[in-house]
């Protein structure tokens, strides 16, 4: 592994503690099918479809932990340069402004600076993942009605970390020699959320230029 990768997966620059697996779970078994199918090299279309006898609940509820394990660490890595000062609006160019509403202090969306917001996007994942009535860790025990609502206001946020990076950050990434690393999540993470239909292509408009094809890996 490179120093640069090395610095990527840098425990200490990690944005937030990872989410893990409990081993001998079937989401720890799942989590294991995925990763097995990164690592053999599979085409990425191929490796996000569903496993043949698998729930598709199930196999969304790990790649998201999944995904937000990652682009944390992603962020992590360029969190020192998104400042205040650097990013005091939390934006993926002149065109897009994501603004942060909640159900708590933030009533109305509300604009933020970029460390702010991911500070908010981060604890707000968090509290959802670690929330047995919508990510329920026990077999056989069903998932809410409002799993895929909350799943898809997850991705679309945590597409919006992507946007940042790409559109503001991109050159410390480079730097780092991790833009293939980078490059490899966000193809991932594109093909996922087309396979199962969670972000809508509107959403996915401010990254239309980053190519997902075979050279951006």
């Amino acid at each position: 592994m490179s120093h640069a990768l090395k610095q990527v997966f840098n425990k200490d620059k990690t944005f937030r503690p990872k989410r893990k697996f409990e081993p001998g779970t079937q989401r720890f078994e799942l989590h294991k099918k995925a990763q097995a199918s990164l690592n053999a090299g599979l085409d990425l279309k191929v490796a996000v479809q569903l496993p043949p006898g698998e729930e598709q609940n199930d196999w969304v509820a790990v790649h998201v932990v999944d995904f937000f394990n990652r682009i944390n660490l992603i962020y992590g890595t360029i969190s020192d340069y998104c400042t205040e000062q650097s990013c005091p609006v939390m934006s993926g160019g002149p065109k897009y402004e994501y603004r942060w509403q909640d159900e708590h202090k933030y009533r109305k969306p509300t604009a933020l600076s970029a460390p702010q917001y991911m500070n908010l996007l981060m604890d707000w994942i968090e509290v959802q993942i670690n929330n047995e009535d919508i990510f329920p860790t026990n077999v056989g025990t069903p998932f809410p009605k409002n799993f895929l609502p909350v799943v898809k206001k997850i991705l679309s946020r945590l597409f919006r970390v992507f946007v940042h990076v790409y559109i503001h950050h991109f050159d410390r990434i480079t730097q780092m020699g991790s833009e293939a690393h980078v490059n490899t999540c966000y193809k991932h993470f594109y093909y996922f959320v087309k396979e199962f239909n969670l972000i809508d292509t509107k959403e996915l408009e401010p990254l239309v230029s980053v190519r997902v094809g075979s050279g951006c890996g």
